[in-house]
């Protein structure tokens, strides 16, 4: 057994359908918040309208401004009106842009925090902040960040989109992904990681064709927590987490595309380095057979098609592949390698620039991964 540490990074957990209305006001009155802040994105304001009313008094205001990327001037607008209305606690109702956000003001001020996620992402589970501020994205590890209680309604994902279902649950794979090459990981965080990836890998191949099914919603909503606490307990960002958030804080693409278009990609430039621990992991991750004494060539294969069952999941849902079709220019991709490894996260696989070029090349494309990477 290898050495580990491993800290726990604790928040209640609701989880079921109908939760939201049958646990919020309690879960709000347990911390003994009187004075509750709602959050959420301009589209989801009708939703903050909802919650607000299942407030009763404790409900003082309703910011519905949360934005992609987390960018530190909404930020700091949101944190008037936590000033001004003497805020005590969040309530932050949607994906990735409102919580990003809750945690934006919790690290600012400490104040307690309740989150209800309508993605899955697995954000709220994990204790990194990403921020945005004149073109550049960064991010930061607090416990301040992490909330108090995170209520999971299965009922808020039945009319998630196909497209963002599928790519938000692709986020929530590149957590499990990179935890199991974390140097800061650990057998339990492991053992966590594979089961995420293998619930939301089987529930988002059924919710690409059958968008309706209940039990694949639950079990995705699940994988999604599975996923984000593997980030939040032990787990580390590495290549392909660095080069999302270059991307997206260069160019502002979309947060959950972008992570599903690049995972593939760099999953492959990766899983030749990494050692058998770590294969052997994403082997019963992925339902595929390791050899552990193989040459480089085997490696090659394992990995690619590894990437091409993510890809695969993407492609098959409809969602896009490509960087491409986020608005992305074949000429913006030599300005983020160079960006991406500038301040480069821990990564198994040396980052090389023709390598790293070639990996957004083909992320640029959408070309389905092949040998040669």
């Amino acid at each position: 057994m290898r050495p580990f540490v491993y800290a726990v990074a604790a928040s209640r957990v609701v989880f079921g359908r109908g939760s939201l209305k049958a646990q919020l006001e309690g879960e709000v009155a347990q911390l003994g918040a009187k004075r509750v802040l709602v959050i959420t994105t301009p589209h989801q304001r009708d939703i903050g309208e909802e919650v607000s009313s299942l407030l009763g008094a404790r409900f003082t205001a309703l910011y519905s401004n949360a934005t992609m990327h987390t960018p530190v001037e909404v930020t700091e607008d949101a944190l008037k009106v936590v000033s001004e209305k003497n805020i005590d606690c969040l309530v932050a109702v949607g994906g990735g842009s409102t919580i990003g956000l809750a945690k934006a003001l919790a690290y600012r001020t400490d104040l307690l925090q309740i989150v209800v996620p309508s993605t899955y992402a697995g954000s709220e589970a994990t204790s990194i902040l990403g921020q945005t501020e004149k073109g550049a994205k960064t991010t930061l590890v607090s416990p301040k960040v992490l909330p108090e209680v995170i209520v999971y309604d299965v009922d808020l994902t039945l009319t998630l989109p196909k497209v963002m279902s599928l790519t938000s649950g692709v986020n929530a794979i590149a957590h499990s992904i990179e935890t199991l090459y974390s140097a800061k990981s650990n057998p339990f965080i492991d053992l966590l990681a594979v089961e995420g990836i293998q619930v939301m890998m089987r529930s988002l191949a059924k919710l690409g064709s059958e968008p309706d099914d209940i039990e694949a919603r639950s079990d995705a909503l699940y994988a999604a927590w599975a996923c984000g606490m593997c980030l939040g307990n032990g787990g580390g960002t590495a290549l392909h987490h660095k080069i999302c958030h270059t991307i997206g804080g260069m160019l502002n693409t979309p947060h959950a595309e972008t992570h599903a278009i690049v995972l593939p990609h760099a999953l492959q430039y990766n899983y030749a380095y990494l050692n058998k621990d770590s294969r052997r992991n994403l082997g019963r991750a992925f339902g595929l057979a390791v050899n552990e004494e193989g040459g480089r060539d085997q490696l090659e294969r394992e990995g690619v098609e590894m990437a091409q069952k993510i890809f695969d999941i993407v492609q098959n849902g409809g969602a896009p592949t490509s960087l491409a079709a986020l608005g992305v220019k074949s000429s913006d991709l030599e300005p983020v390698a160079e960006a991406a490894a500038k301040a480069p996260y821990p990564n198994p696989a040396p980052l090389e620039g023709p390598r790293l070029l070639e990996l957004l090349h083909r992320a640029h494309l959408g070309s389905r991964p092949v040998p040669g990477l």
